[in-house]
C-alpha cells in the first residue's frame, strides 16, 4: 500500500485548520458570553459611581419627608399581576398629584423586566397592572417624581406564584 509523504505544505494546512477553528469556536463563544450579560445591576458601573452622592442626598431628603408609602402586588385570576400603592405624608395625609412609576425586574436577568404603569385611582392611591408576569422572585421598584425630581424610591424582593 503506497502512502503519500507528509509534506511541508499537508502540515501548514493542518495547522491552519486546527487554530482557525480554535480561534472560531472561541470568537463565537466571546460573542455569546457579551450578549447574554444577565444579572448586571447597571450597564456602566462608572457612571453609577458618578451618581453614588446625588442618590445619597436623595436617600436622605426621602427619609426627611417621612412619607408612608405602602405597596400591594397579588396575580388576579387571569394572569396579570395588579399593583396599588397607597402614599402618606408624615402626618398621614395622602400624598396626590406625583407620578408613580412601578418596575418588576429579574435578579437574575434584566433582560425580563417590565414596566407597571402606574395612574392615581383615588386620593393617594395609585394602581397599575402588568401582563405575562412569570412566576418567581422579583425585585418590586417604585419610584415617585414630583416636578421632574425623583422625591420616593423603594425596591423590595416580592415572589409572585
Amino acid at each position: 500500500m503506497a502512502t503519500k509523504p507528509l509534506t511541508g505544505t499537508k502540515v501548514f494546512l493542518m495547522l491552519v485548520a486546527f487554530f482557525g477553528v480554535v480561534i472560531g469556536v472561541n470568537v463565537t463563544m466571546m460573542k455569546l458570553a457579551i450578549a447574554t450579560l444577565p444579572g448586571t445591576d447597571v450597564d456602566s458601573p462608572y457612571a453609577a459611581g458618578l451618581t453614588y452622592d446625588r442618590e445619597i442626598s436623595a436617600a436622605q431628603d426621602q427619609a426627611a419627608r417621612k412619607w408612608q408609602v405602602n405597596a400591594h402586588i397579588e396575580r388576579r385570576a387571569d394572569g396579570v399581576a395588579a399593583l396599588q400603592v397607597d402614599a402618606r405624608d408624615a402626618s398621614g395625609r395622602p400624598v396626590t398629584g406625583l407620578k408613580f412609576a412601578g418596575r418588576l425586574e429579574r435578579p437574575t436577568d434584566k433582560r425580563a423586566d417590565l414596566q407597571v404603569e402606574l395612574t392615581e385611582a383615588g386620593i393617594g392611591i395609585y394602581r397599575g397592572d402588568a401582563a405575562a408576569v412569570a412566576p418567581g422572585q422579583w425585585d418590586l421598584v417604585i419610584e415617585g417624581e414630583a416636578r421632574g425630581t425623583r422625591v420616593f424610591m423603594s425596591r423590595n424582593r416580592v415572589i409572585l406564584n
